[in-house]
């Protein structure tokens, strides 16, 4: 993966990332998304804040949270780049709090090498998937699925180091839209760490999106996920932008 610049701006680039991660719920609010996904995930059940609400800044705070309250779930916005300035001030004077930086990565796609680690993949993800990925400890496994699997184009990578029933030790999520392939919930156990799975299941996943036809990839990181963040910096990703969440005070 080479170090071209995405061809995509901020709002565009997350307005696609929303597209790969859908909620079952979703109202737009002018030019901002509203998302409900029975709790699960915060990319999921959040407002992305991209564009115009079509109203006065701090009338929007309101609609947001009022929205929110309404579905039983605590009021919250992504807030991304430097385009979203103004509306996280007006967050911030209604006393929302601030989650820290998420790094939005991205690189021309280059179908990632086979190094020899056998990796599964499939169209949905079965329990131990969503073990290893965290998810079961989130959400109901149907609330999970519903999120997970609401794409056209989906895949769900697995390695296992015995066979099933023993869940997987590493996984990932991948997802094409447009012409950019989506990596996410690439998650590996904690007792097989530094053994190249996570290079695996990415690779698998960039190669399955090549296949079908994307010619770009993105992912996030947390800003103090320093290790994952050295992993993609060796794999040619470079920052795009970054966002936070603001969550309403309960």
């Amino acid at each position: 993966m080479g170090q071209s610049r995405s061809p995509l701006g901020v709002a565009d680039l997350e307005r696609l990332a929303a597209r790969g991660w859908r909620a079952p719920e979703e109202e737009p609010l002018g030019g901002w998304l509203l998302r409900a996904g029975g709790g699960f995930t915060g990319r999921a059940n959040t407002a992305l804040v991209a564009g115009d609400p079509g109203c006065p800044l701090p009338e929007a705070v309101e609609a947001v949270a009022a929205w929110y309250r309404g579905r039983g779930l605590p009021p919250g916005a992504q807030l991304p780049g430097v385009q979203a300035r103004r509306a996280d001030a007006a967050f911030a004077a209604a006393g929302w709090g601030r989650d820290e930086d998420v790094l939005v990565l991205t690189a021309p796609l280059a179908a990632g090498p086979d190094g020899g680690v056998p990796v599964e993949l499939a169209d949905t993800p079965d329990d131990g998937w969503l073990n290893t990925s965290g998810y079961l400890r989130r959400a109901e496994p149907v609330t999970a699925r519903a999120v997970l699997t609401n794409a056209p184009e989906v895949v769900f990578a697995s390695v296992r180091a015995d066979p099933p029933p023993a869940p997987p030790v590493a996984v990932a999520r991948g997802v094409v839209t447009g012409d950019w392939l989506g990596v996410t919930a690439v998650t590996v156990a904690e007792e097989h760490r530094r053994r190249g799975l996570a290079t695996a299941v990415v690779a698998a996943v960039t190669r399955w999106g090549a296949a079908r036809g994307a010619g770009w990839v993105y992912l996030q990181v947390t800003s103090s996920n320093a290790p994952a963040r050295a992993l993609y910096r060796r794999a040619g990703f470079v920052e795009h932008h970054r966002y936070h969440y603001r969550w309403a005070p309960s």
